[in-house]
């Protein structure tokens, strides 16, 4: 069936009825990604300790595997800042200093990466990965940003970078503020002042792209590093990468392996963001597996190609829709246009103030402070703020890596919290007589029968809240007025774990000898096969389950008439 030709078609390969002049919009959409894909390429590339080239090849790899294997149409799969600087802080220790072993294990962490996200998505694990909260991934990526932020200070400033967190290292800047490179500071900075004011004035247009034009238009007529003494880009490689397999060392990987699980929750945990992001502007779905297998394919790639970790930039991303992209042939238009990059245009980079490339980064990682959202998670969810909080001051205090342990612990700790409260409500018939049983805390015109108290369970029953539970219960029966029977409803539960079922078995046999009736409220099959597995109803009996509350608070109110135990 063909497919009508109007603004809202997004084409994708091989659809039917689909015509040349349907692609315009991914075309120019693509071009204008290409201008800002590629300065941020060349700025990230330098913020991974690679040559600046690495950022291309990134793109190379990445945008024409996510064309083929990709779901969203409109996912940009590059570099990101937060996985560049990432990357820097693993291999640079490792290193020791020798640009061809950093090269080497770069290429192996980003292989391992995209085996990962292979794996997992093969093993369709993609919304098993989110471990990291909203608040706290919220608050890793703004402490990343201020990380980032901090380290590309000297390169405005003409200065060296200091050592250490990063306090320690605005606290080098502020000590030798004094001794500053003018005429990088004023070329950074111009740079900066203009990168802000083509994305309020002119969104369309490549800022990136002409902010570095003109840095390399004043570096060359003021003669920044021949006469001024500012750092410039003096040798950047032409020509298209070679495909090359990284070295497999057994001893490498092993010490590459923690930092690659590490890295790979980060860049899904951004990418599955951006792409759930343009999902909801555009109505469509994400399939999260499908996006590890791309984002998996893209990594192998870019390993391959001497290229950094592909991940789905959220800012690109926005680029892209806002340019107009339907689809992903969009990125497909980019790669193109990167290519000829790649073999033509290099060797016009050179003479580039490293000082724009520090503001080009730094213009960057700006949209990934979100401390208005971390204002709002105050105003919200205290609690929700503090880990937010804990994320953020980690990776500026500790450092990133031990930063991203802070995180997932905390993410972890606070899963662990809220999966282990146990929240009992009691359950009442309105006053009106209808048939709905509702909570009376909620419902204050709601009333229990008198000797029969109905509880449900706000949450899933497992081991971590099991015995929390049965104290809740015990209480719940003794607070006056005593009940004589009890109805169970575990709507959240759709099986019983084993130490559940033994608890509730345990719990069975206390009331019974108390002399309260148990029952159980329309328990899922699984649940209700476990509690006959696990020999509950053998206890209380199989005609203790009831459909519903109102048959169940009948039965035992009939029955605790007739003085049934």
């Amino acid at each position: 069936m063909g497919t009508a030709d109007t603004p809202s078609d997004r084409p994708v390969p091989g659809e039917a009825g689909f015509r040349a002049r349907a692609l315009w919009p991914d075309i120019l959409a693509g071009l204008t990604l290409w201008g800002v894909l590629v300065p941020e390429g060349l700025a990230y590339a330098g913020l991974a300790g690679l040559p600046l080239t690495a950022g291309l090849y990134t793109l190379v790899a990445s945008l024409p595997v996510y064309f083929l294997l990709g779901g969203s149409p409109v996912l940009v799969c590059a570099a990101t800042s937060a996985e560049s600087i990432m990357l820097a802080a693993v291999i640079a220790p490792l290193a020791g200093g020798d640009p061809a072993r950093y090269a080497a294990l770069t290429a192996l962490l980003v292989l391992l990466v995209g085996l990962l996200f292979l794996a997992a998505g093969l093993l369709r694990l993609g919304r098993m990965t989110s471990f990291l909260s909203k608040p706290v991934m919220t608050g890793f990526v703004c402490g990343l940003a201020v990380s980032i932020a901090a380290g590309q200070f000297p390169k405005l400033l003409g200065l060296p970078r200091g050592h250490g967190d990063t306090i320690a290292q605005v606290a080098h800047l502020a000590a030798h503020l004094g001794q500053c490179n003018r005429a990088a500071l004023a070329v950074g900075l111009a740079g900066l002042a203009l990168l802000f004011a083509f994305a309020r004035i002119a969104p369309r247009l490549p800022a990136g792209l002409c902010v570095m034009a003109l840095g390399i238009a004043a570096s060359r007529f003021f003669e920044l590093r021949a006469r001024h003494g500012a750092a410039t880009v003096e040798a950047v490689v032409a020509g298209l990468p070679s495909l090359a397999l990284p070295a497999l060392a057994p001893a490498d990987m092993a010490a590459l392996a923690p930092a690659a699980a590490g890295l790979a929750l980060v860049a899904f945990s951004q990418a599955l963001g951006a792409a759930e992001s343009a999902a909801r502007r555009l109505g469509s779905h994400v399939d999260a597996d499908r996006e590890l297998r791309a984002l998996g394919a893209a990594n192998l790639g870019s390993s391959m190609l001497g290229g950094l970790l592909a991940g789905g930039s959220l800012s690109s991303t926005a680029v892209n829709v806002a340019a107009g992209a339907r689809s992903r042939f969009a990125g497909l238009t980019t790669a193109v246009m990167v290519v000829p990059t790649l073999c033509y245009l290099t060797p016009v980079f050179r003479g580039l103030p490293e000082a724009v490339l520090g503001a080009v980064v730094v213009h960057a990682v700006a949209k990934l402070m979100k401390f208005g959202e971390l204002g709002r998670y105050f105003r919200v969810n205290r609690n929700e703020w503090y880990l937010a909080l804990v994320a953020l001051l980690g990776v500026v205090v500790l450092g990133i890596l031990p930063g991203l342990v802070l995180a997932v612990s905390a993410s972890l700790l606070r899963l662990v919290v809220y999966a282990s409260g146990i929240e009992l409500s009691v359950l009442g018939r309105l006053s009106d007589g209808g048939p709905d049983w509702v909570a009376t805390a909620q419902h204050p015109g709601a009333e229990e029968v008198p000797g029969v108290r109905v509880l449900r369970l706000e949450g899933e029953l497992f081991f971590a809240n099991a015995e929390r539970f049965r104290a809740a219960v015990l209480e719940g029966c003794a607070r006056p007025p005593r009940a004589r029977a009890l109805a169970i409803q575990l709507r959240a539960n759709r099986k019983l774990c084993i130490t559940s079922t033994d608890m509730l078995r345990d719990l069975a046999g206390a009331l019974r000898q108390a002399g309260v009736l148990l029952a159980f409220i329309d328990p899922a099959p699984g649940t209700l096969a476990m509690l006959r597995a696990g020999g509950v109803t053998a206890i209380i009996g199989e005609e203790r389950i009831y459909p519903d509350a109102a048959q169940a608070v009948a039965a035992l109110s009939a029955a605790c008439a007739g003085g049934a135990a």
